[in-house]
């Protein structure tokens, strides 16, 4: 403690300790902030099949702004070239849920909000390294008020989880999380 009291003595201290930080040879700190954790010399292409929709309930465009939110966050969190065909990793997939239920019941029994629910079932393989394959369902909702129409706000809703999704699906993958 009688080194920190003493201003002088505090600076000697402080100046060794970054002295002794700097030297250190073979220590290096990395952050990703992407959050991505993939070598890019083991990998550098990937291939991402189509989702279809194989819900009970379906709503056709859902499939096409799913797949773009999936293309376009690969593509902007990872230098992986997207390819048709062979490829070091591939995502393939279904659109297994779309399914609405009431929440929030009221004193007269009418449920005051809407759930939307929207299951994705992916298969990621890794070409290189077969221990890292993934076969997993990835789910998401938003609440809705009941006296809205579905029509009304299904787009937004659909655009909100397919990105919730596609980070789940992002950091159970790629991420490595």
């Amino acid at each position: 403690m009688a080194l920190i009291n003493n201003p002088r003595n505090f600076l000697r201290t402080l100046l060794l300790a970054v002295a002794l930080l700097i030297s250190v040879p073979g220590c290096r700190i990395s952050y990703k902030f992407n959050g991505s954790a993939l070598d890019y010399t083991v990998y550098k292409t990937i291939h991402v099949s189509e989702f279809p929709i194989r819900a009970a309930l379906v709503y056709p465009p859902l499939q096409q702004t799913f797949e773009n939110e999936l293309l376009d966050y690969i593509t902007r969190n990872t230098r992986l070239q997207t390819v048709d065909g062979a490829s070091d990793l591939q995502i393939e997939g279904e659109i297994t849920g779309y399914s609405l239920s009431p929440q929030a019941v009221t004193e007269n029994a009418y449920a005051s909000q809407t759930r939307l629910t929207i299951t994705v079932r992916v298969k990621y393989t890794d070409n290189k390294q077969a221990n890292k394959d993934i076969d997993q369902s990835f789910s998401a909702y938003r609440d809705f008020d009941s006296s809205l129409m579905l029509n009304d706000v299904q787009d937004d809703l659909c655009q909100q989880i397919s990105k919730e999704l596609v980070e789940l699906i992002f950091n159970a993958t790629l991420g490595d999380w």
